[in-house]
């Protein structure tokens, strides 16, 4: 018992018990000694015997229990110190008794069967109070681990991650791949289809027409300026201009929808020819393939890429944090739905709650099995490594009150049969 424990109330109560047993013992003395002073005549006859008797079974009991965690008045006297001098043999039985009783499959598993705990389970989880703690606790561990992270290493960590994949990753290849998918099923016609009528939309767009004769006429203008001026004294050449951008632009729009309106337009089998080129380079060429990778280093040494990778643990962390500290949290609710929704699932679904429990019945009996000759070595070597002294103590506190209640029981029973014996007697002289 260290100094600052408190007091252990089993020991004054053990240390009074024995006071008790021991006043009895001294009475009973006291009394035969008595009886034999007034020469065992009359009633003091009865007395002696009462008194010796139960003075034999105090002290007999005395021994006994004495004997189970000492030696009798410190007296080398065989079979004492039961306890002690069995310690070994006490530890190994102990560990046969747990192996044998609380580890041995098939009684374990007998039980866990009886218990059914798929259905309990999901009874546990179908309250909305229960899924809501267990969610709640959830969050708490959470916003704990993220304080304990240390923010600086996990940076580093996910940044060396992404980066390293990054560089692993074949741009090229995977390039070439999703432009497969795009001309999968003509899709890339409908691509060029759009973008031809964005095309169309954008040339019949009057401010994109007056763009064009300002352009038109600034060329002219500035390529040809004494051809301007002749011109300009014939017909205004901001007319000209307009009237080259418009027939320019009419041009064009009649060229697109010619090329809208005929699958086979040489324009949609040259586009045809060179995407599929291209990406038959991309997956072979690897010329084509290094250009598209050293677009891809200098895209990943980047400042600016850099700087967002490294940003990627404080947003996510910053996001994590406001989600789990609010008592709204998304993460939490949708926790608690999943565990409600595995309790409702439980409770109705027959066949889910037999594979449960069949599943922990296997875990059950694969770890009882790893687990017996560990566990049953772990007891034995653990009560063997107490110290005896400790180790009687702690019985002796632990059972001592009922022993010495057979001490008790042991005086007034020897008492009771001197009675009889001594009435015996006088019955069998008289």
């Amino acid at each position: 018992m260290t100094p600052t424990s408190p007091p252990d109330p089993r020991r004054a109560q053990l240390r009074r018990l024995k006071l008790i047993a021991l006043a009895m013992l001294v009475a009973m003395l006291a009394g035969f000694a008595v009886s034999h002073w007034h020469g065992e005549r009359g009633i003091w006859a009865w007395v002696s015997a009462f008194c010796e008797a139960a003075a034999v079974g105090a002290l007999a009991d005395w021994f006994a229990v004495v004997a189970l965690f000492r030696r009798p008045l410190g007296l080398p006297i065989p079979h004492t110190a039961i306890i002690p001098r069995s310690k070994d043999r006490i530890a190994d039985s102990l560990a046969l008794f747990v192996r044998d009783q609380f580890l041995e499959p098939q009684a374990l598993l007998a039980r866990l069967q009886v218990f059914d705990p798929a259905s309990r389970l999901g009874s546990w989880l179908a309250e909305p109070a229960r899924a809501r703690m267990l969610a709640d606790m959830a969050r708490g561990w959470a916003l704990q681990a993220l304080d304990f992270l240390d923010e600086a290493a996990v940076r580093r960590s996910i940044q060396g991650f992404v980066i390293q994949q990054l560089r692993q990753w074949n741009a090229a290849a995977t390039a070439g791949e999703l432009l497969g998918l795009l001309t999968a099923d003509n899709r890339h016609q409908r691509v060029l289809d759009e973008g031809l009528t964005r095309i169309s939309e954008w040339l019949g767009n009057e401010k994109v027409k007056d763009r064009a004769s300002t352009l038109i006429v600034g060329y002219i203008q500035r390529e040809w300026p004494k051809l301007a001026s002749t011109v300009n004294w014939v017909k205004p050449i901001d007319e000209i201009g307009d009237t080259l951008a418009e027939r320019l632009a009419h041009a064009v729009l009649e060229e697109l929808q010619q090329i809208l309106a005929q699958p086979e337009h040489p324009l949609r089998r040259d586009y045809e020819t060179w995407l599929s080129d291209y990406i038959q380079r991309l997956r072979e060429d690897p010329a084509l393939a290094e250009k598209v990778e050293q677009l891809k280093q200098q895209v990943i040494d980047h400042p600016a890429v850099q700087e967002y990778v490294q940003g990627l643990w404080a947003r996510i962390h910053a996001s994590l944090r406001a989600d789990l500290a609010s008592e709204d949290s998304a993460l939490a609710g949708h926790l608690r739905r999943s565990l409600a929704s595995v309790g409702e699932a439980l409770q109705a679904d027959p066949s889910l709650r037999e594979a449960l429990n069949q599943h922990l019945m296997d875990g059950a009996e694969r770890l009882t099995t790893r687990l017996r000759s560990g566990v049953t070595e772990h007891i034995a070597q653990t009560v063997k490594s107490w110290d005896e002294r400790h180790l009687v103590e702690q019985l002796e506190l632990s059972v001592g009150r009922d022993l010495q209640f057979i001490r008790f029981n042991g005086t007034l029973v020897g008492g009771l049969i001197g009675v009889i014996l001594h009435a015996l007697t006088v019955w069998f002289h008289w």
